[in-house]
C-alpha cells in the first residue's frame, strides 16, 4: 500500500480515505490512484489518503481465485486498524474503489467491516454477480473462472462474493456513480444497488452519468469527488 500522511494531523482531525483500484480483478494496481490524488488533496486536504494492492486472479495457472481478493482487504485493514495511533491520524475512515475495486470496497463494508467505516465511495461497481454473469459471454467466462463454476453450480459462492447479499440496515452510508451507457458493468447492477440501499432503509446517493460509460472524463470526476465530499460532509 501507499500511505499518504497530511501535515498538521492528529488523532481528532484527520479521517482516512482508503482507494482500491479496479481492473476486473485480474489487472491493475495500486498506481491507479494518481489519477485521482490531485483532485483528492484539493476536495480531502486534511484526510490521509491510502491506496492498496491486492493479489491478481491469474487465468493461466487458476490462482487466487475469489475471495482471496477480499481476504486481502480484511488483511489491509487489520494492518490499519493496527498503526492509525502510529500515523497520528483518526479512526474515521471512508472507503472507495472503482469497477472490482468499487465492488471489493462495498463488499467489504458490508460484509467483512469490523471498524467504524463512515462512508462508502463506489465508482460503476458490480454488486451482484449472479445477475452480472448474465451480462455477456466475455464477463461469464471470467465469473466462471474467478468463482469456480456458474451460478447454478456454486451458487454460494456466487452470493457470497455479492455485496448486495450482505447488506443490513446497519451497513455505512454509500455514494455510488455509474455511466447510463456501461458496456462493461451494466448500470443495472448499481440500480439493484439503490433498490436494496433503500429496502434496508441506508442513507444512500445514486447519480447516474449521462452519455458516459465505464471511465469517465476529469472533469466528471471532479464533479462526482465534490458530490462525494458534500454526501460525506452531510452525514
Amino acid at each position: 500500500m501507499d500511505v499518504y500522511l497530511p501535515a498538521g494531523r492528529s488523532r481528532e482531525n484527520t479521517p482516512l480515505l482508503v482507494y482500491i483500484h479496479g481492473g476486473a480483478w485480474i489487472d491493475g494496481d495500486k498506481s491507479e490512484f494518481l489519477q485521482f490524488k490531485p483532485v483528492l488533496d484539493n476536495l480531502f486536504p486534511e484526510y490521509a489518503l491510502v491506496s492498496v494492492n491486492y493479489r491478481l486472479f491469474d487465468f493461466i495457472t487458476g490462482n487466487n481465485k475469489f475471495p482471496t481478493q477480499e481476504a486481502d482487504i480484511i488483511s489491509v485493514f487489520d494492518f490499519i486498524n493496527e498503526n492509525l495511533a502510529d500515523w497520528n491520524i483518526s479512526d474515521r475512515i471512508v472507503i472507495s474503489g472503482a469497477s472490482a475495486g468499487g465492488h471489493l470496497a462495498l463488499q467489504h463494508a458490508y460484509r467483512n467491516d469490523f471498524s467504524d467505516i463512515e462512508a462508502v465511495v463506489a465508482f460503476f461497481p458490480p454488486t451482484d454477480l449472479k445477475e452480472l454473469h448474465g451480462f455477456n459471454t466475455i464477463t461469464a467466462l471470467g465469473l466462471e473462472s474467478i468463482l469456480g463454476g456458474k451460478p447454478d453450480q456454486i451458487p454460494q459462492a456466487y452470493l457470497d462474493s455479492s455485496p448486495l447479499s450482505h447488506l443490513d440496515p446497519n451497513d455505512p452510508p454509500t455514494i455510488f456513480f455509474h455511466g447510463d451507457i456501461d458496456t462493461v458493468v451494466p448500470i443495472s447492477q448499481s440500480e439493484l444497488l439503490e433498490e436494496n440501499l433503500n429496502s434496508n432503509g441506508i442513507i444512500h446517493q445514486f447519480t447516474r452519468v449521462p452519455n458516459q460509460g465505464h471511465g469517465f472524463t476529469d472533469e466528471t470526476y471532479r464533479n462526482l469527488l465534490q458530490q462525494a465530499r458534500d454526501f460525506i460532509d452531510a452525514l
